[in-house]
Formats: C-alpha cells, sequence, structure tokens
C-alpha cells in the first residue's frame, strides 16, 4: 500500500467515535419534535401558535450556534478546542430533556425547553467540527456519511422505540430514554475522543494570514458559491423541517392512526438515512457533491408530490423510505461543500454557518405552514408545502461553482500527515 493511500484511508473507529455527539444530538431534536407537538396540542392552541412555540427554540441555535462555533475555533485547553462545550453541555442537556413532559403548565413547559435548546446550541457546531478538524478534505463526504448514519440511529430510536414506549408507558419515557442514552454518548465521548494537536496563537495567526492570501481573485466567485449552498440549506430544511415538525399530526389526523403508530412510521424515513448515509457519502466522493444533492433533491421532490395520492400507510412507508435514501444524498453531501469552502483555521465558524441558515428554516417553517393549515384545515397540504421549499432549493444548489475537492494531491498529503501528527 502506498503512502498516500494509506494517510487517505478513512479512520472509521475514529470518526463513529466523534459520531456518538451527533447521536445523542439527533435522538433529542428527533424526540423532540416528534413529540412535544403532541404535549402542545394538549393546550388547545392553534396550529399556527404551536408553530411559532416550536420555532421559538430555533432562535438560540440562530443566535449562538455561529458564535460558540467561532468561539470554539480560537479555544485553547488541555481537552483541546471543541470537547470542553461537548463535555458540559451534554450531561445538562440530558436532564433539562428528562424534565420536558414532567411540566405542569404552559409556562414551565416553555421555559425547561427554551433552556435545554439554549444548551444545546452551545455544543451543537463544536461537536460537528470535531469530524473536519481530524478528517482530510477528500474524505470529508465519506466521514460525514459515518456521522448521519450515528444520526440516524439516533432518529430511528427516538421514532421507532419512541412509538413503543408511549404506547407502553405513556409521553414521558422516550424522554426518560433519550436522557440516558444522552448521557451513555457522553460517557463514550470523554473516554475515548481525542482531539488533534492545538496551535499556538501565532501559529493560528499565520495560518490565518497564509489562507486569506490564498483566497486571492477567486474570493468574489468562492463567497457567491458559498452563498448559493447556504440558500439551498435553508429551503431544503424548510421542506423537511415541515414533514418532520407536522407528520405526527398529518398521520393522526389524516391517515387515523395513532399517536405511537405515527410516530413509528416516521421512523422509516430515519432507517433510510441509516442505511443510506455511508452509500451516500461514497456516492458524493465519486460522481461530486454537486451532482449526488441535485439528484437527491429531484427524487425527493417526486416522492414527495407521490405522497399527495395515497392514504394507505403502508404504501406512505415506502415513499418515505425512498425519500429518506434520497434525503441522505443530499444530506451527508452538504456540509462537506460547505467545508470545502471554508479554511482550516475557521471550521467552527463555517460550521455555524451552517447551522445558521438550516436553523433559520426552522424558526420560518413551523408558523408558515401552520398558518398555511389553518387557512387549507389539511394536514397533506405540508408535502406541497416542501415540495414547493425543495424546487427553490435545487435551483440554488445548481448554481454553486465551488465546494468540490480542489486542492491538488501535494496539499492532500500534506492535510493528512499534519492530522496524523
Amino acid at each position: 500500500m502506498s503512502t498516500r493511500s494509506k494517510e487517505l484511508k478513512l479512520d472509521y473507529k475514529k470518526t463513529f467515535l466523534i459520531g456518538f455527539g451527533f447521536f445523542a444530538s439527533s435522538l433529542a431534536w428527533s424526540v423532540y419534535n416528534a413529540n412535544v407537538p403532541l404535549i402542545l396540542e394538549g393546550y388547545g392552541l392553534s396550529t399556527f401558535v404551536l408553530g411559532m412555540i416550536m420555532a421559538i427554540d430555533n432562535v438560540f441555535a440562530v443566535i449562538f450556534q455561529p458564535l460558540f462555533g467561532a468561539m470554539s475555533d480560537k479555544t485553547n485547553t488541555r481537552f483541546g478546542r471543541r470537547l470542553p462545550y461537548i463535555l458540559v453541555g451534554i450531561p445538562i442537556c440530558a436532564i433539562l430533556f428528562t424534565f420536558i413532559p414532567w411540566t405542569t403548565g404552559l409556562i414551565a413547559l416553555m421555559a425547561v425547553v427554551i433552556l435545554f435548546n439554549f444548551i444545546m446550541s452551545t455544543w451543537r457546531s463544536p461537536v460537528i467540527a470535531l469530524m473536519p478538524d481530524v478528517t482530510p478534505s477528500p474524505l470529508r463526504s465519506k466521514a460525514n456519511g459515518v456521522i448521519n448514519l450515528m444520526g440516524g440511529v439516533g432518529g430511528v430510536l427516538a421514532f421507532l422505540l419512541g412509538g413503543i414506549l408511549i404506547n407502553s408507558f405513556g409521553m414521558k419515557a422516550p424522554f426518560m430514554f433519550s436522557g440516558v442514552v444522552m448521557i451513555m454518548a457522553w460517557a463514550l465521548l470523554y473516554l475515548f475522543v481525542r482531539e488533534p494537536a492545538i496551535m499556538t496563537k501565532e501559529e493560528r495567526e499565520k495560518l490565518e494570514e497564509k489562507e486569506k492570501a490564498e483566497e486571492g481573485a477567486d474570493k468574489k466567485s468562492i463567497n457567491k458559491s458559498l452563498l448559493f449552498i447556504l440558500l439551498a440549506i435553508f429551503f431544503w430544511f424548510i421542506g423537511y423541517n415541515a414533514v418532520e415538525t407536522y407528520f405526527t399530526l398529518y398521520a393522526t389526523n389524516v391517515l387515523g392512526v395513532s399517536k405511537g403508530t405515527a410516530s413509528m412510521t416516521l421512523a422509516f424515513f430515519s432507517l433510510a438515512l441509516v442505511v443510506g448515509a455511508i452509500p451516500a457519502g461514497m456516492i458524493g466522493t465519486k460522481f461530486g457533491r454537486k451532482k449526488t444533492i441535485m439528484t437527491g433533491l429531484v427524487g425527493i421532490i417526486i416522492l414527495f408530490a407521490l405522497q399527495l395520492f395515497t392514504n394507505n400507510i403502508n404504501m406512505v412507508r415506502i415513499l418515505l423510505v425512498l425519500a429518506g435514501l434520497c434525503w441522505a444524498l443530499v444530506n451527508i453531501n452538504s456540509l462537506p461543500m460547505v467545508l470545502e469552502i471554508a479554511k482550516s483555521s475557521r471550521i467552527g465558524t463555517y460550521t455555524g454557518y451552517y447551522y445558521f441558515f438550516s436553523a433559520s428554516s426552522n424558526i420560518i417553517s413551523p408558523p408558515l405552514f401552520g398558518l398555511v393549515h389553518d387557512i387549507t384545515k389539511n394536514y397533506a397540504h405540508v408535502f406541497i408545502y416542501a415540495v414547493i421549499a425543495f424546487a427553490i432549493a435545487l435551483v440554488c444548489i445548481s448554481m454553486a461553482k465551488h465546494g468540490e475537492v480542489e486542492i491538488d494531491n501535494e496539499e492532500i498529503m500534506r492535510e493528512a500527515q499534519e492530522l496524523d501528527d
């Protein structure tokens, strides 16, 4: 085996261990999005108000995730740049999350939810920035496939096992289960994950100056591509968030299934992401990230449009599986496109940009579709809404000219060697 091929082989063990942070985050968000709307529905709120409440938590993500991502770029402790945020944030979130269904009034519920989401926003960008910190650029789609595989497993546990727990023990059970799993994920990160060596302040300043000089005349074109990629991310999460937030209400009100069955049905989408995550990274590496994303978007548009023509729960599940595979093509390759434009000294900052645009969509989408539903009185229209959003995202991503691997072999080898050191 050549030195270069050895250096560019993805360290799957290290990547899987890092993925436990995203696993914990995805588990919590999936349980939150599937079950908090059902809790809020018990207060007799309109769908628009429900959507507004579901969006409030994301304000913290928009404000604080970019901030803490940038802060982690400049953090220097014996635990590293990213781990201090992760090791403090996860256990606090686990405790707060467990208390959500135990609240006895709307004000108390919102107080716990807002505090939970603030703490989540302090470690979300740092935990995602761990992956590119330890992964050479050409391998980041594959590595992101592994990370999202872990996130998909969290989603499957949330929807499938969460539905079983609700049917067997009530609404409190999936929140308690999630809290326990988050503590387990925290323990694995604490025991087994070590960050690469930290640069001194002088070394970081020299690297930043070098990277600014390398941007040169292409800076305007690169920034334009970054904007189109981020807009595409914004619009496809507009569509995705609406479906994730309102699917349980669609399933119970339109398909006529139980709350537990609605939650378990949504697990088919997450299960497909689990199956498709690593292959999606490989496809993006081989055929290009942009082409792979566009293919996935076209598939989702077609499949969500077909959802409008069936009320058969088994057919809905089949369409969700196929849509989940297409979503893997989109989701796995989008962050690596953003990070390809970022320089190594600003990975946390650009990860924050990614989550700023995705979280912004989470603020806008729930109340926006809630207003649509209050007018149309039909939860099935969430799929029309999503198709429009994904179509706009397709146009945006088609206009991006950067985001593929553009460094030469010598630079690839140097980057891999630095990470190994």
